[in-house]
């Protein structure tokens, strides 16, 4: 029997209403979903959940992640913080679609604050379904790599 791709989500509250709408869709594609959160619209800070969702993401064997906030920046800010992580904020079809092609983006970002559901479902689709070009990306995203190993060797400290 083959195992179902995993994919990874989690939102912060003004995520949570589109995370609500793409979990279905996505076990309607055949996906099994991990939800790591939040599960209510009570405020919480989306760097805790972009944290938790990138983290799984490195878990392996092909996962990959959606994340959502209000504008999808923070959560990609936070995200692309994780080395390995490439999260790609896609407001529209062409950004999911090249996010995978010419990045090979393992987290997709989408935004919480009036998202459209057409346009959501497109995005997600599409997103899911386009394949890492390689070629002269790979190349980009090895430089990518070489960058997170440049800067990582630095310890971080969290402030109070």
């Amino acid at each position: 029997m083959k195992r179902r791709q995993i994919i990874v989500i989690g939102s912060d509250h003004a995520g949570f209403e589109v995370k609500q709408f793409v979990k279905p869709l996505l076990e309607k594609m055949g996906y099994r979903v991990e939800d790591v959160g939040t599960n209510d619209t009570t405020p919480v800070d989306y760097p805790d959940y972009a944290e938790k969702v990138a983290l799984e993401v490195l878990k392996g064997n092909g996962r990959k992640g959606i994340l959502a906030c209000g504008t999808g920046i923070g959560a990609s800010i936070a995200a692309n913080k994780i080395p390995g992580i490439r999260a790609g904020l896609a407001c529209n079809v062409d950004d999911a679609r090249l996010s995978r092609e010419h990045n090979d983006a393992n987290l997709l970002v989408l935004w919480g604050w009036g998202f459209d559901k057409a346009q959501v479902s497109k995005i997600v689709r599409t997103w899911l379904q386009t394949r890492f070009q390689g070629g002269r990306h790979r190349r980009r995203v090895n430089k990518i790599a070489e960058i997170e190993k440049e800067y990582r060797s630095e310890p971080v400290s969290r402030a109070a």
